[in-house]
């Protein structure tokens, strides 16, 4: 049994990391900026008490967290007796050969690190704050254009997360994770829509026109701009390869994203 603190353990990886840790008696410390135990990047006081005799932690970066604040927190872990950290990142930060400015705290810190570098979610067609309105609204807008994306369904996140976590063979190793074939939004949509029995559109849209639209349903620009920038890498066919990071991680393959939609559609979240 470890002690292990997750970061974010309401986000999407979180909050299925949690219970598959608590379902092989490890003791979790769930922390985010909502829970009962707070957690929260802007506010440094409430970053030493999470972090006090735990073992292990699952580390989940914001979008624009600066480097001098995942460093800290690093320095901290240490000092507090952290041993194992595991960060999730994004896949194809080290194209160059080098280490990705985001990662470099960890990578660097001298703990056991982990790194997890995952491509876009399945899940992000059923997420409320993301795709999802536009999705029950028959047409999703992005400049995504034809691109393939080989979507990863977040239950292999956390499975691997948790291998990451709690098992060994795992140190200093950076798992690139994928499904197990590259989609266009308009396929992936075409999958859900035979799913539920509707048709589902995808409308190319300049990355300035999309910036502007997600502004003005209220996300922040730094956000907007950056969800522009990786759906016009899309676009260019950056995404368009998969990864082995499952296999490698885990010993099998990833789930298809058909599997994720088989298992999703009966809840009804893509149902107006």
């Amino acid at each position: 049994m470890t002690q292990i603190l997750v970061l974010g353990a309401t986000g999407k990886t979180g909050s299925r990391v949690v219970p598959r840790l608590k379902a092989l008696g490890h003791t979790v410390r769930s922390a985010s900026r909502s829970s009962a135990l707070r957690f929260d990047w802007t506010d440094r006081s409430t970053w030493d008490a999470v972090l006090a005799g735990v073992e292990a932690v699952y580390f989940v970066p914001t979008e624009t967290l600066g480097l001098p604040e995942r460093a800290e927190l690093v320095d901290r872990a240490k000092a507090a007796g952290v041993r194992r950290i595991v960060q999730l990142s994004v896949r194809g930060l080290d194209a160059d050969g080098g280490v990705p400015e985001t990662e470099a705290a960890v990578r660097e810190s001298g703990l056991e690190w982990t790194m997890l570098r995952p491509c876009w979610f399945s899940q992000d067609f059923a997420a409320p704050d993301f795709f999802l309105p536009s999705v029950l609204a028959g047409e999703l807008t992005t400049p995504a254009g034809d691109g393939r994306e080989p979507f990863i369904d977040v239950e292999d996140i956390a499975d691997v997360t948790v291998a990451a976590l709690t098992g060994e063979g795992h140190a200093e190793k950076a798992y690139d994770l994928s499904g197990p074939r590259a989609l266009t939004f308009g396929e992936a949509l075409a999958v859900i829509g035979d799913a539920v029995g509707r048709e589902l559109r995808h409308r190319h849209q300049n990355p300035d026109a999309y910036v502007a639209a997600q502004v003005a349903a209220g996300h922040p620009v730094g956000d907007a701009e950056a969800i522009a920038s990786f759906l016009d890498g899309i676009r260019r066919g950056e995404d368009d390869y998969v990864s082995a990071g499952v296999q490698e991680a885990l010993g099998r393959a990833p789930r298809s994203f058909e599997e994720y939609v088989r298992a999703t559609a009966p809840t009804g979240v893509w149902n107006p």
